[in-house]
This record gives C-alpha cells, structure tokens and sequence, in this order.
C-alpha cells in the first residue's frame, strides 16, 4: 500500500537547526520520494518502507536533542503528483 506522510519535526532547545537538517537529509538518502518546503518535510512510498524509515531516522534524532516533537500527517494514497487545479 503507498502513503504520504508529512512530517514536521520541532527540536525544543536552542540549537534546533542542525538536528532538523540532519533529520532531513538521512531521509533525502533513503531512495524515497521526498518533498520539502519551509514548514515541512514529504516522505512517499510503500506504507512498510516509509514507517521503518521514520521510526529509525526519528529514534535516531531524539537521541541528539533534549526534547522534540515530531508532527505526522498520513494519507492513505501516494499525493507525490499532485498539482492544484485552482
């Protein structure tokens, strides 16, 4: 099964920006399809895939910082095509 997961990871310290980049380019090297604007991260793929990526690479984060948040949204289908039509 394909999903889209948006995932907005929020370091709670001071030095938030390296953690964050890490995240995002261990993501970048995994062959998925990955989307990225200001406020968020898209990870495409095959459900399996996907969520072993982001638990790994999320367990992986929150051993470098204090506290964090990660904010998920999933979607039952791949969105990685998707364009406006407004």
């Amino acid at each position: 099964m394909k999903i889209s997961v948006e995932l907005t990871l929020t370091p709670l310290q001071n030095e938030f920006e390296a953690p964050t980049i890490d995240f995002i380019k261990k993501l970048r090297t995994s062959g998925l399809t990955i989307l990225e604007n200001p406020l968020s991260t898209q990870v495409y793929g095959d459900y399996d895939t996907v969520m072993q990526l982001i638990t790994i690479e999320l367990k992986n984060s929150f051993e470098l910082i204090d506290n964090g948040i990660l904010l998920m949204k999933i979607v039952k289908t791949d969105r990685s095509d998707y364009e406006p039509n407004f």
